[in-house]
């Protein structure tokens, strides 16, 4: 079970917030920036104008009062306007002071003149301190102010930054304001939209490890390929177990006999009368020691065939001499019990992409099953045909075969034609078949007039 808080749906809730929420806030202060500069702007060009006014009133009031100062009432009055502390100066046509402040602050260097009624605006300093210059000349046909005289008026840029500021806090605080609203919002739908991740995620944590049927739980059409998988795996791991319990159950049954004879055997060595009675003994009990062994390793070799990725050990594999080796290293055993192994090769041999540690057992319980129940004639042919897109491996004997009706069931596990008939427990030629298959094939029996004969394709 996960712990509470690590759930899959809190995890991917909160990674689907953040990862809408974060761009969604570096737009807003993208924007916020963006408005700061229009803000700027629109307040400067509003103090711009203002000044401009500003310099046209003072440029017809030293007109009407022929060079005076301004009045201190107008003066406070324009500053009042600005909101800054405003600075003027006037230059006669000569370029005489005429009034005013009679420092002004420098001009830039690149800045070139100007025609008569066109103002000029540009930022300065006066000492540490940052103005805002709006400069404009004027033709005056009156004396003695008769020519191009030159208003200049500044002020301090205070207000104008304040004025910024204040549309910058309003905006932000609107933008705040609707990604709060936003970002609840995004929460809630997230919430809402993974409400069935959730509750399918509830169901699958509240099952016990034993229950693997199949999610039948309504979910969007997002997550019907999610569930159809976890459906799927659910059921390959319940054949799993299932086959694993049919494998512990047969297996322990079919090692209880073998074992069972190995005791008693050896229990009859410890009462033997006399050593060639207990030479006796003692070489049945290693007969049945060798047929437990056989068993377990059929066991083994059948799990194994089942549990191992074949596609992953396959690599390509000259059949024919694998096949050829195999049979030779067999003849040679057989022919001390007086039993004739042939192989012969029908076709245009080629290399075959398999597993050959699986080829080679498949081709010994072939060979074993058919010393086992048809070795009484004395004769065993192995043939490999090379046909069109297969490999197809025969072993033949002269044995007694095996009945019409019989000859499926001789693939089953544990199966024997007849009690008694011949040493094993009736699982090599389900190995074999199992071998066949995982490699595209399959393994059949051939009906003959006489004797036995097992077939086996092999694609690849």
């Amino acid at each position: 079970m996960s712990a509470p808080g690590a759930t899959v749906s809190g995890s991917l809730r909160r990674r689907l917030f953040l990862t809408i929420i974060g761009p969604l806030i570096l737009i807003t202060l993208g924007s916020a920036a963006i408005r700061y500069h229009q803000f700027a702007g629109l307040s400067q060009r509003v103090y711009d104008n203002t000044l401009l006014t500003v310099a046209l009133t003072i440029s017809r009031d030293v007109m009407i009062s022929e060079g005076d100062m301004l009045k201190t009432q107008l003066l406070t009055s324009l500053t009042g306007a600005l909101g800054d502390t405003l600075y003027y100066r006037i230059v006669g046509p000569d370029g005489a002071w005429i009034t005013g402040y009679s420092d002004a602050p420098p001009r830039p260097a690149a800045l070139a003149a100007a025609a008569p009624g066109e103002p000029q605006v540009y930022d300065s300093r006066v000492g540490a301190m940052p103005v805002r210059v709006l400069s404009i000349s004027e033709a005056m046909h009156d004396r003695p102010l008769d020519g191009v005289v030159t208003v200049e008026v500044w002020t301090t840029v205070n207000q104008r930054r304040a004025l910024s500021m204040e549309l910058l806090g309003q905006t932000a605080i609107q933008f705040a304001a609707i990604l709060a609203a936003a970002a609840a919002l995004l929460w809630f739908g997230i919430h809402s939209g993974l409400r069935p991740l959730r509750r399918l995620e509830e169901a699958i944590l509240a099952r016990s490890p034993q229950d693997l049927q199949p999610i039948r739980r309504a979910v969007p059409a997002e997550l019907s390929t999610l569930v159809a998988a976890m459906n799927g795996l659910f059921a390959r791991l319940d054949r799993a177990f299932v086959l694993r319990d049919a494998f512990i159950s047969d297996s322990a049954h079919q090692i209880r006999t073998p074992v069972a004879a190995i005791q008693a055997r050896a229990e009859a060595c410890l009462t033997a009368p006399d050593e060639a009675r207990l030479r006796q003994r003692v070489a049945a009990l290693a007969e049945a020691a060798r047929a437990a062994g056989r068993l377990v390793n059929q066991l083994l070799s059948q799990e194994r065939v089942r549990g191992r990725e074949l596609r992953s050990m396959a690599e390509p594999v000259d059949l024919a001499a694998l096949m050829a080796a195999t049979t030779r290293d067999f003849a040679a055993g057989a022919l001390s019990r007086g039993i004739d192994v042939s192989f012969d090769i029908d076709g245009d041999p080629r290399p075959v992409t398999a597993d050959p540690v699986m080829l080679g057992e498949m081709l010994t319980n072939l060979l074993e099953n058919a010393v086992a129940h048809g070795g009484a004639g004395g004769w065993i042919a192995v043939t490999l045909r090379f046909c069109s897109g297969e490999a197809v491996l025969e072993v033949a004997d002269r044995g007694p075969g095996i009945a019409p009706a019989l000859r499926e069931r001789v693939f089953d596990r544990f199966f024997r034609a007849a009690p008694g008939s011949g040493p094993g427990a009736g699982l090599g030629l389900a190995i074999v078949r199992d071998i066949a298959r995982a490699h595209g094939g399959d393994a059949c029996l051939a009906g003959t007039a006489r004797g036995c004969t097992i077939r086996v394709s092999l694609r690849g």
